[in-house]
C-alpha cells in the first residue's frame, strides 16, 4: 500500500512561487506514475502535472504549462511540483496521485489508485 504525504503549501503573494513536496513509501517509487491534481472550492479536481516513469515523460495542464515544472527523485521518493508566477486562480488544495499500472490517462482520477491528503496554496492578489 502506497502512502503518500504533501507538504510545501502555504499562502504567496500573486506572482510569487510555491514548491510542493510528496513523498511517497510502502511501494515501488521508481516505477510508480506521479502527478499534481488540484481542486478549488466549488470546483471538480483537475491534472497540474504528471510523471510518467518510462521514460521520464512528463505532462502539464494547459493553463499551467510554463509555470510549472513536475520533477522527480528517486533516492528520496519525493515528486516535486515547482510553481511560478502564481495566479489568485490557482488557490486549491493541491493533492498527490499515483498508481503503479501502466495504463491510464493523465487526467482522469479514477486511474490512480493511491492519494494524498492534500496541501492548501493560497494566492492573494
Amino acid at each position: 500500500q502506497v502512502q503518500l504525504i504533501e507538504s510545501g503549501g502555504g499562502l504567496v503573494q500573486a506572482g510569487g512561487s510555491l514548491r510542493l513536496n510528496c513523498v511517497a513509501s510502502g511501494g515501488a517509487f521508481s516505477r510508480l506514475t506521479m502527478a499534481w491534481f488540484r481542486q478549488a472550492p466549488g470546483e471538480e479536481r483537475e491534472i497540474v502535472a504528471a510523471f510518467h516513469w518510462i521514460g521520464n515523460v512528463t505532462y502539464y495542464a494547459k493553463s499551467l504549462k510554463g509555470r510549472t515544472t513536475i520533477s522527480r527523485d528517486i533516492a528520496k521518493n519525493t515528486v516535486t511540483l515547482q510553481m511560478n508566477n502564481l495566479k489568485p486562480e490557482d488557490t486549491a488544495v493541491y493533492y498527490c496521485a499515483a498508481r503503479s499500472t501502466l495504463m491510464g490517462t493523465y487526467s482522469r482520477l479514477s486511474d490512480y489508485d493511491y492519494w494524498g491528503q492534500g496541501t492548501q496554496v493560497t494566492v492573494s492578489s
